[in-house]
């Protein structure tokens, strides 16, 4: 099983970023996929997720209407636009599924930091 992410960088506030989660390992399209956020010193969020077939998507309030949620299921590929970047969207983002975390697996994050 394999979760790598990418896309993170330095961007300010305002600006736009687009994450990617490459999967393998594990039958991607029959699975739920959930981005989370960590800042340091408190447990990972979970932001958004989608739905196997990518028709249900789900955001926590503090991210609704700025972020979207999107997969390709022929690419094993979750991504997360993030437009409207605020400062406390700082932090290491994660792909996961449930069954993943439960587990305790967790691929390395990419960074994302939001500074003028």
């Amino acid at each position: 099983v394999q979760l790598v992410e990418s896309g993170g960088g330095l961007v300010q506030p305002g600006g736009s970023l687009r994450l990617s989660c490459a999967a393998s390992g594990f039958s991607f399209s029959n699975y739920y996929m959930r981005w989370y956020h960590q800042v340091p010193g408190k447990e990972r969020e979970l932001v958004a997720r989608i739905s196997s077939g990518g028709g249900i998507t789900n955001y926590a309030d503090s991210v609704k209407g700025r972020f979207t949620i999107s997969r390709d299921n022929a690419k094993n590929t979750v991504y997360l636009q993030m437009n409207s970047l605020k400062l406390e969207d700082t932090g290491v983002y994660y792909c996961n599924t449930e069954s993943l975390r439960v587990a305790g697996y967790w691929g390395q994050g990419t960074q994302v930091t939001v500074s003028s």
